[in-house]
């Protein structure tokens, strides 16, 4: 298609191979899973172009896809990749996901009662209990 061509996203969703029927692709659309251009959407009748950026929440996964074209049919997969890139952010390592305050020092065990009740004044210090 030309560059200046628009698509539904539902059926850009079906012949990208992102979601398996068109039907599927307008409710996931229509219930808030897509932003278009950080912008959330809630119709399946939404135009998208070459250059979107497009984000879905399916369950628990978040994708970060560039639309780099329309589609004309549902092909095979290799030719739907050819309809965007996955432009999204790698995961973080399970070792670097843990906050600061979770960490200690190899070997030390359980906080005591006494180490539990300076963590919870540190954290909570407007509390008189």
């Amino acid at each position: 298609m030309e560059p200046t061509a628009r698509q539904r996203i539902d059926k850009w969703l079906f012949f990208a191979r992102i979601i398996k029927s068109r039907t599927l692709a307008g409710k996931f659309a229509a219930a808030g899973n897509v932003r278009v251009n950080s912008e959330k959407i809630d119709q399946a009748s939404v135009q998208i172009k070459p250059g979107d950026v497009l984000t879905l929440t399916q369950e628990r996964r978040i994708l970060v896809l560039r639309v780099l074209g329309c589609g004309n049919r549902r092909g095979p997969a290799p030719e739907a990749q050819l309809l965007y890139e996955d432009i999204t952010p790698k995961p973080v390592a399970a070792g670097e996901a843990k906050p600061v305050a979770a960490r200690r020092e190899p070997g030390s065990g359980r906080p005591t009662k006494r180490d539990r009740r300076k963590i919870d004044q540190f954290r909570h210090p407007d509390d008189d209990a």
